[in-house]
């Protein structure tokens, strides 16, 4: 589904991601681990559109995309939940989904200003799909409250919802468990579990080790912007140069 091959980036002459390459194949969940400043989030933005390659390539479901812009990307069928919460203040939560869901929508802006009857049928739908993605995400109880009020980890699933909405075959997520307590931790890997077994594809970024080696099928790791290990969370988690480059560091 995914094919980085021979991507770099680098700012003010260092690069921050050199000469990287990986795939994610259709229903895998991919991890992504590298100690800090590893590049784990210049290649997230590289994949996505938000920064720009200065070389190599990048293909979604056989289309080369590393030139198209990150919306034009996610027109393809890429979803982003990004590290920092982000959220519409003076929405509800069920608002704040339905954000997601408007590119959707086939009332044009004049139905829209005048509430026309097809503007109206299109926010009932949107609505409904929203409240289906809360409840998944078990956000159900939250739809009608304001969104700012959420605590860090509800913010999260408000994102997934949110992205999930788009009707992916991608899901991107950044860092997802950073600052996230215990319980909240493992509400995030049970509905990662549950993605995974509807056969979503997803792309988990990640810092914590224990994290992406219990949900992910296959795990790349990066330090100092290049792959050092590619393969299954127990061949990474043995491999020397990985040991030497994040888990020790870790223990």
């Amino acid at each position: 589904m995914l094919e980085v091959t021979g991507v770099s980036r680098s700012f003010g002459g260092v690069y921050a991601v050199r000469d990287v390459s990986l795939s994610v194949a259709d229903g895998e969940v991919c991890g992504v681990i590298g100690p800090n400043g590893a590049g784990k989030s210049t290649l997230f933005n590289l994949i996505t559109g938000h920064l720009a390659a200065e070389h190599g390539r990048i293909s979604f479901l056989g289309h080369r995309v590393e030139r198209l812009a990150a919306h034009r990307r996610a027109r393809l069928g890429m979803s982003i939940v990004f590290q920092a919460a982000r959220v519409f203040r003076g929405m509800t939560v069920r608002e704040n989904v339905m954000v997601g869901l408007h590119g959707r929508t086939r009332a044009g802006f004049v139905s829209a200003a005048l509430r026309l009857p097809r503007h109206r049928r299109d926010e009932r739908e949107i609505a409904a799909e929203a409240s289906r993605a809360l409840d998944r995400v078990g956000l159900a109880e939250w739809a009608d409250r304001p969104a700012d009020l959420l605590p860090i980890g509800q913010q999260r699933a408000l994102q997934l919802a949110r992205a999930l909405c788009a009707r992916p075959r991608l899901l991107l997520l950044d860092e997802p468990a950073s600052g996230l307590r215990g319980n909240e931790r493992e509400r995030l890997a049970a509905l990662i579990e549950e993605l995974r077994a509807s056969g979503l594809t997803i792309l988990l970024i990640e810092h914590d080790v224990a994290f992406v080696t219990r949900l992910a099928d296959r795990v790349v790791v990066l330090d100092l912007g290049q792959v050092i290990a590619d393969g299954t969370p127990a061949e990474v988690r043995a491999d020397p140069l990985v040991l030497a480059a994040y888990l020790g560091q870790a223990s």
